[in-house]
């Protein structure tokens, strides 16, 4: 705490932000909100709005690997580009890039069209996506959906409409890809899906499937500590093999059953999700440990 009398300096503008400044798209940086592996997220001023600025970070050579196999089946722009991306040349890693930061914006506009509760876009500015502050009741930042106690009764609404929520991305063709407590606020008038850079083509991702089961079965563990029947659901196996006979669509009404077959599994897919689930469950221990700011 600053000692009386004195006034806490203004934070300094990160370097990235000083373009959306100097054009007037925002008019102040009021603080950092949430500081991860793939991007900082600042609060900022535009007008009389208090927005979000998300920066994404540069990524190491070593995340491309795990990054490519979310990217598996997204559209490029051209022939050459994949080309280059296939054979990671110093312009394919670039692309790569580019496809990784643009993805987010691409979905968020998509998701919004197709009803998906997710932040509204602002637009992007090279590097920077600008978007809608979920907030809660007093105006400050919403809480993440793994730090609020829920009645069984909110946590039966919420996985309803959650469910509800993936299922309306996977009529268009996406799954978030790392759905889980952490990238879910809780509004005043309900749940807000956040942080897709990694959403994954349905059609065209050999580890669909197996990405869209644990998006869905995280918030089933969530919720269900809260009204343990939602423990013995099975929604993603029910929606998936309506999305794959051309059945499902939004207003489908599932029954959250469904008999298991006995299908061979692609051990490399199953590998890539334990893989995932065990690195995610290292960083929510991190993050238990750290109590991280609420919000994005």
């Amino acid at each position: 705490m600053a000692p009386l009398g004195m006034i806490a300096a203004p934070m300094k503008t990160p370097t990235e932000l000083q373009p959306l400044i100097d054009d007037g798209v925002i008019d102040e940086v009021l603080r950092s909100l949430k500081s991860g592996k793939e991007a900082t997220v600042y609060l900022v001023r535009s007008r009389t709005e208090t927005r979000c600025a998300k920066v994404y970070r540069n990524m190491a050579q070593r995340s491309f690997q795990k990054r490519a196999q979310y990217q598996e089946g997204r559209k490029v722009r051209g022939s050459r580009q994949a080309r280059a991306m296939s054979k990671s040349t110093s312009f394919g890693r670039a692309e790569q890039e580019a496809a990784w930061k643009n993805a987010e914006v691409d979905a968020l506009y998509q998701l919004i069209a197709a009803g998906v509760r997710v932040p509204r876009p602002y637009g992007y500015f090279d590097g920077v996506l600008l978007m809608e502050l979920v907030a809660d009741a007093d105006g400050n930042p919403a809480p993440r959906l793994g730090e609020v106690e829920l009645s069984a009764e909110t946590a039966r609404e919420y996985h309803r409409f959650l469910i509800r929520q993936v299922v309306r991305m996977l009529c268009v063709g996406l799954i978030h890809g790392d759905l889980s407590e952490f990238n879910v606020l809780v509004a005043p008038d309900g749940p807000v899906i956040i942080d897709l850079p990694q959403v994954v083509n349905a059609a065209g991702n050999n580890a669909a499937l197996a990405m869209l089961e644990r998006d869905v079965n995280n918030l089933r563990a969530t919720l269900g500590r809260f009204a343990p029947e939602l423990l013995n659901t099975e929604f993603a196996r029910e929606m998936w093999a309506l999305y794959e006979q051309g059945e499902l669509r939004p207003e489908t009404e599932l029954s959250g059953v469904f008999a298991a077959d006995e299908t061979i599994v692609d051990p490399d897919d199953v590998m890539l999700v334990i893989d995932d689930a065990r690195e995610e469950e290292i960083q929510r221990r991190l993050r238990l440990v750290s109590q991280p700011l609420a919000g994005f």
